[in-house]
């Protein structure tokens, strides 16, 4: 699963970016998060999914994964996409409580 790539965006033809893995995305998904977006969003979002563009900063909520995809992709067809539930450390949780992220 580690070496899967995503697509490089599209600039107009002129230069292409690097691919980027699912780690790069997730890494950089976080990072806009906690350094650009989580005071904006936390605590009147709680638990409600963000979907982030990693490569324009662009991002999304709604009451769904899909629901914010879907709005993220009316604004960028393509996106370089990392999602995850505002608040909380994980998109879901498997037979535990998905605990709240502190701090």
């Amino acid at each position: 699963m580690g070496d899967q790539k995503t697509p490089a965006p599209d600039h107009g033809g002129e230069t292409t970016a690097p691919t980027l893995t699912t780690e790069e995305i997730g890494r950089l998904g976080e990072e806009i998060y906690d350094r650009d977006i989580r005071g904006k969003v936390e605590p009147d979002h709680i638990g409600e999914v963000i979907v982030i563009d990693v490569d324009s900063g662009d991002y999304a909520i709604a009451d769904t994964g899909l629901a914010a995809a879907d709005a993220l992709r009316k604004r960028r067809p393509a996106p370089n996409a990392w999602a995850m539930r505002v608040g909380y450390r994980a998109m879901h949780s498997f037979g535990g409580a998905n605990r709240r992220r502190v701090g």
